[in-house]
């Protein structure tokens, strides 16, 4: 599932950037509960959800794409 893949590098780049969830939604403003929407796969991100946490982040939405393209074709199950 696509949206396990965004929660499971979400989280990989918020712990690597030092970030806490609260830190995070801060920053992108939006709701602390939100990201572990996000995280855990439970809720889709819209384009601007992308673009927040990219910047948050430090990260190019198309990197983080990328990024999630990679992993979800090599988790097992999940890509096509």
């Amino acid at each position: 599932m696509a949206e396990k893949t965004f929660g499971v590098l979400l989280q990989e780049l918020r712990k690597e950037k030092g970030l806490s969830q609260e830190e995070l939604a801060y920053q992108c403003c939006l709701d602390r509960t939100y990201i572990s929407l996000l995280e855990t796969g439970r809720r889709i991100p819209t384009i601007t959800t992308l673009f927040k946490v990219s910047a948050a982040l430090e990260i190019r939405p198309e990197a983080f794409i990328a990024r999630m393209e990679v992993n979800y074709h090599n988790s097992p199950g999940d890509g096509e």
